[in-house]
């Protein structure tokens, strides 16, 4: 049995490809005998054609990378592209060390723990970037002799 007019004429009405359109095989004789748009619709509100759902890409997997990246996987060295200044710009590491150098800094001088000469020869120093951190502070500190007993 030849329907291929009446599922071109089914895809237009339904504005969908033919590949989509699926007909009830126990009504075949009625699906044969509808020959225009109007007999296409009619079968159409019976429910006899039909348009089959759309075939979509799977999202599981997407979901479930996505949680492990919440969670702080697949950040290795071979999921990175990019410097490591391009990842964290120079800049705001910068910012962050030196803010914390700082603080500590001010908060030794707050508590007379260094001198205001010594305060500011380490404040002028890490401005230099000669401290890694604040911990190295600490180091230079001890070894220099500087805090107060």
């Amino acid at each position: 049995m030849n329907l291929r007019l009446q599922k071109r004429l089914a895809a237009d009405v339904l504005k969908c490809s033919e590949k989509r359109i699926l007909f009830d095989t126990n009504r075949l004789e009625d699906i044969k005998g509808a020959i225009t748009k109007m007999d296409i619709r009619a079968l159409i509100a019976d429910r006899v054609i039909q348009k089959k759902p759309m075939k979509s890409v799977s999202r599981c997997r997407a979901r479930k990378i996505a949680i492990q990246k919440r969670k702080g996987d697949r950040k290795g060295m071979g999921s990175r592209k990019g410097k490591k200044t391009a990842r964290s710009p120079r800049k705001s590491v910068w910012i962050k060390k030196i803010r914390i150098q700082r603080n500590f800094l001010k908060e030794l001088k707050n508590k007379g723990i260094i001198t205001k000469p010594d305060y500011h020869s380490l404040y002028n120093k890490s401005k230099g970037g000669f401290f890694r951190s604040k911990r190295h502070i600490k180091l230079y500190i001890e070894e220099h002799e500087l805090a107060k007993k």
